[in-house]
């Protein structure tokens, strides 16, 4: 049986929605962070010598990273769904939007959200220039879905799976104004009336806002 465990606010969630959009079967279990140092229990870090999720189990297998997971999941039970072959004309867009998710978005987020705890001037040059990445990553993104219904064109993918976290659970973490992105907002609009993804947050973390907007 393929067991997705999921860390509360995390890139698992992830694992959990693209369960939900399959229609696949897979048990959830769920562990909740430290109320005080918002870091994984010992039980979650316990399942993978890196200590981070996402995590599954299938049978022997233990597996983590997000791009990892995704590959597998779509790979062993997918039959060919979610995922855009070398002779679709739209195939270079769907790998590289699916590989800028952990490629340069979520790293922009997680190196913002750092560089906040440090307490510098607003003038740092580091921080300055970190902020000035991540705004053109998200520059980006807002002009490609000012073109298009989903990262890849008209189908919805796992490169969509793999960005939504960056944009809207991460905020919890590192708050970015989306207001600056339109198209952004209204690419989460649509996102927000799937019912695989209303589905697998509930389950994944019931009673979080949703941040969509």
């Amino acid at each position: 049986m393929l067991t997705v465990h999921h860390l509360g606010k995390s890139q698992s969630e992830r694992i959990v929605w693209l369960c939900e959009e399959l229609g696949i079967p897979y048990e959830l279990k769920r562990y909740t962070r430290d109320a005080a140092t918002m870091l994984a229990p010992a039980e979650y870090k316990a399942l993978h010598p890196i200590g981070a999720a996402p995590v599954i189990t299938d049978g022997d297998l233990v597996l983590a990273e997000s791009g990892a997971v995704v590959d597998y999941i779509v790979a062993k039970y997918g039959n060919g769904r979610l995922v855009l072959g070398p002779n679709d004309p739209a195939f270079a867009q769907f790998l590289y939007w699916l590989h800028f998710a952990n490629g340069t978005l979520q790293p922009g987020m997680g190196r913002m959200m750092i560089l906040g705890r440090l307490d510098l001037a607003n003038d740092n040059p580091i921080l300055r220039a970190m902020k000035g990445r991540l705004d053109r990553a998200y520059d980006l993104l807002d002009a490609r879905l000012g073109e298009a219904e989903y990262l890849a064109g008209r189908a919805f993918t796992t490169a969509d799976i793999m960005t939504v976290f960056s944009l809207t659970t991460m905020r919890y973490f590192q708050p970015y104004d989306l207001q600056r992105c339109p198209n952004v907002v209204s690419y989460l609009g649509r996102i927000g009336d799937r019912p695989a993804y209303r589905r697998a947050m509930e389950k994944g973390d019931p009673g979080m806002a949703l941040l969509l907007s």
